[in-house]
């Protein structure tokens, strides 16, 4: 399957939807499927049961890394009450990366996770070289063999981005049709969650409460 590099400006999601509909008519199927529904369904339940927004989240971000077979890494990450971005649940990332991105202001010509929690809009970055966004920041993640990312902001029912759903590539490259609907699938839970925690665009608190 051949991907035509989409526009730049604001309509790369837009853009992304037409392209899953044209090249994926049944949209997510198949045992990969199967598994992130039932990740979805289990993310509901836990929020049901009172489980911890961290756990919630966790569970999650691991999902997308084990359906994709150790080829992309997860991180979630939550605006906290100062509005800046906080880690939520990144299970593969280490320690001084995360600690290197905490408290990163949103910004849209700022990274990719960054500029998806100013914008509001799903950010895509096929090369951490190509992309002036990352200038100050590329070195951090090229440390650890990632070439590439994207991410989609979580957003409240009215709109308010609450924190964003990134994931790494180990090469250049978009996320599959696949991908995408698997993490809009996901993003949908996780925006539940936070939800569910009372704590709205502060939802970094109640991860670090947890």
């Amino acid at each position: 399957m051949s991907w035509t590099k989409p526009p730049h400006g604001g309509g790369f999601f837009v853009y992304w939807a037409m392209q899953i509909a044209s090249h994926s008519p049944e949209g997510l199927a198949g045992p990969d499927a199967d598994a992130v529904h039932a990740a979805h369904d289990r993310a509901l339940r836990m929020v049901e049961e009172d489980a911890s927004l961290r756990d919630i989240l966790w569970h999650l971000a691991n999902t997308v890394e084990e359906v994709s077979q150790g080829r992309t890494v997860a991180s979630i990450l939550l605006l906290d009450d100062e509005g800046l971005l906080r880690n939520g649940a990144s299970p593969s990332l280490p320690a001084d990366y995360l600690a290197a991105i905490d408290r990163l202001k949103p910004d849209a010509n700022l990274g990719t996770c960054a500029a998806a929690a100013a914008t509001g809009e799903t950010v895509f970055t096929p090369s951490f070289y190509d992309d002036c966004r990352w200038a100050e920041l590329r070195h951090l993640p090229l440390a650890l063999g990632f070439l590439g990312a994207w991410s989609m902001p979580i957003k409240a029912a009215d709109g308010r981005v609450l924190g964003t759903f990134g994931t790494y590539f180990r090469e250049h490259r978009w996320p599959t049709p696949q991908e995408l609907e698997a993490v809009t699938l996901l993003v949908s839970a996780a925006a539940l969650a936070i939800a569910a925690s009372g704590c709205g665009a502060g939802a970094a608190r109640a991860v670090g409460e947890a």
